[in-house]
Order: C-alpha cells, then structure tokens, then sequence
C-alpha cells in the first residue's frame, strides 16, 4: 500500500479551507495564484496518507491523485447546505424548552 508524507494548512482568509502538500514541498515552490487566493498557510498537521485513510470532507484517494499530480489539493469548506444537514434534527416537541 502506497503511503505519502502529507502537510496540511488552514487558510487565514476563509474558514474551513485547507490545504494539502507533500511534505518535502516547498510553499514557494507552490503557484503564486494559488498562495495569493488562499493566503499566508498556516500550519495544523503532518500525517502519513494511504489510499483508505478516513479524512473529513475529501477522498483520500482523490488527494492522493492530486499530490502526486499537481502537487497540490485544495479541500474547500462545506457549502451551508451541507452545514445545516450536518446539524441534529429539532426536538420532537417545543413546548419544554423554557
């Protein structure tokens, strides 16, 4: 099984965008667009990626294609559609919240 050096960055300009690189990757090295778009990386993780890692909001594979191709994944955040489907349903009756 296929196992790849992975860092992962939050965005500072949008909540819930995350990028991911190959370890050995240099930001700089990274399309200036891309950086100007997503801002200043910051930081939050290195893991080892395998092709069945469970992750958040991205295929695993799909990412790994990605890195191995481009270089790069963007994972963007959830619409609010997806947001509000992630939320538990509303309580059967109303009249005991107060």
């Amino acid at each position: 099984m296929q196992t790849l050096a992975v860092s992962a960055y939050k965005s500072p300009k949008k909540n819930e965008l995350f990028l991911y690189i190959p370890q050995d990757t240099e930001l700089e090295n990274l399309p200036k667009e891309l950086l100007v778009m997503f801002g200043q990386p910051e930081h939050v993780i290195d893991f080892e990626l395998t092709e069945t890692r469970k992750m958040p909001r991205a295929d695993a594979a799909e990412v790994m294609k990605a890195l191995t191709t481009k270089g790069y994944f963007i994972q963007m955040p959830p619409s609010e559609i997806e947001k509000l489907s992630d939320m538990p349903p509303p309580p059967e009756r109303l009249d005991n919240i107060f």
